[in-house]
Order: structure tokens, then C-alpha cells, then sequence
């Protein structure tokens, strides 16, 4: 997948991903439709520090959906 484009398949794709590696218990509070092109560059950002960890502690993970809900439309 390239995700170098912005679409809608990458967005849908990166918020999975991210919340498959956070092991969220509550995906539905993240649905992919809730983000748009605009904030693509700063979901990339997440997504990419997201992929590298291979754990995170509960603050950073509060901190991290804190910040998919900031950048909901």
C-alpha cells in the first residue's frame, strides 16, 4: 500500500492499523469516516510512530487517541 497518497482507502487503512496496535477495545469510537484528507499529513505521523513501538504505556496511549480525536472532522 502507498500510502505517500492521500485517499480515503489510506485514512481507513491507518486508523485499523493504529487501533489494531494499540489493541483498542473500543474501535468504534475511531471510525475511519470521521477523518478527511486534511489532517492526513499529522495521521501518517501517528500511524508511522504507532507502526515503530512495539509497546506503549497507558499514558501514551491516552495521548495518542487524545490526539485521532483532535483531528476528527
Amino acid at each position: 500500500m502507498n500510502l505517500t497518497k492521500k485517499s480515503p482507502e489510506n485514512v481507513k487503512f491507518m486508523i485499523e492499523q493504529i487501533t489494531a496496535k494499540l489493541k483498542m477495545v473500543n474501535v468504534s469510537a475511531i471510525d475511519a469516516s470521521q477523518y478527511n484528507e486534511d489532517c492526513y499529513e499529522d495521521l501518517h505521523d501517528i500511524y508511522t510512530m504507532v507502526m515503530k513501538r512495539e509497546s506503549f504505556s497507558p499514558n501514551e496511549m491516552q495521548a495518542i487517541v487524545e490526539e485521532l480525536g483532535n483531528l476528527r472532522n
